[in-house]
């Protein structure tokens, strides 16, 4: 039986880009989607599906921050987005936004296959927690096999970092968890000094776990250290 290939959907409007990364990406192994614009990423990623998404930020029709923030309304996919910016703010809200990793043009065609490689380690080994099955925390349960989690009796969608997060959390719940720890376990070791992305992702849980997130009670933070998951009441 042949395996399906993992699908990549490149989207960008610059021409040249799309011409250089296709046969490169295909030379890896990997089946290849273009699209030139948000529109046309948003119509290939309802009707394809892809495994994973490198996105670029500045388009016309829909920019890569707008497209971004719809995927996300249904779609989990890995996110690499790409940009000519190079400011910390435009990191910071395709971060927020849901996205999985950020490269600035101009970029080395090999660095983008190395994370994407590592995007691929990171989601797809998750047999190692399936040990762990549900847990509840203060009005909050997690079906890690199904990978369902309510608050308060409403579900609650996550992206795949979230869950990881969340995961890395909850099997170390009413210990500290450093920044360090859980950079190098979600992202990878070359993130472990990266605070400031720890940092937008655990807000962006907050937000949806937490019933006050600017006074979380849940998932506390102990400054200069990292994050404590309180105790599951079950």
């Amino acid at each position: 039986m042949n395996m399906k290939k993992f699908t990549i959907l490149v989207v960008d409007d610059d021409q040249q880009i799309l011409d250089f990364l296709r046969p490169k990406l295909k030379g890896a192994g990997y089946n290849v989607l273009t699209a030139s614009n948000g529109i046309e990423a948003l119509e290939q990623a309802k009707a394809q599906e892809p495994d994973l998404m490198v996105l670029d930020m500045i388009m016309p029709e829909k920019n890569g921050l707008e497209t971004l923030k719809e995927i996300r309304d249904f779609s989990a996919v890995p996110v690499i987005v790409l940009s000519a910016r190079g400011a910390d703010a435009d990191k910071i809200r395709g971060l927020e936004l849901g996205a999985d990793d950020y490269l600035s043009k101009p970029f080395n065609p090999d660095e983008l296959l190395a994370r994407i490689k590592a995007l691929r380690r990171r989601f797809e080994p998750a047999e190692a927690r399936k040990a762990l099955r549900t847990l509840s925390f203060e009005g909050m349960n997690i079906d890690f096999e199904k990978r369902v989690v309510t608050v308060d009796g409403e579900e609650k969608y996550l992206t795949n970092i979230e869950w990881l997060l969340l995961g890395e959390l909850a099997h170390n719940a009413g210990r500290l968890v450093t920044y360090s720890y859980l950079l190098s376990r979600v992202w990878g070791p070359e993130y472990r000094d990266d605070i400031q992305l720890v940092r937008s992702w655990i807000s962006r849980l907050r937000h949806k776990l937490e019933k006050d997130p600017d006074n979380p009670r849940l998932i506390r933070n102990l400054p200069k250290a990292g994050y404590i998951l309180n105790q599951p009441s079950v």
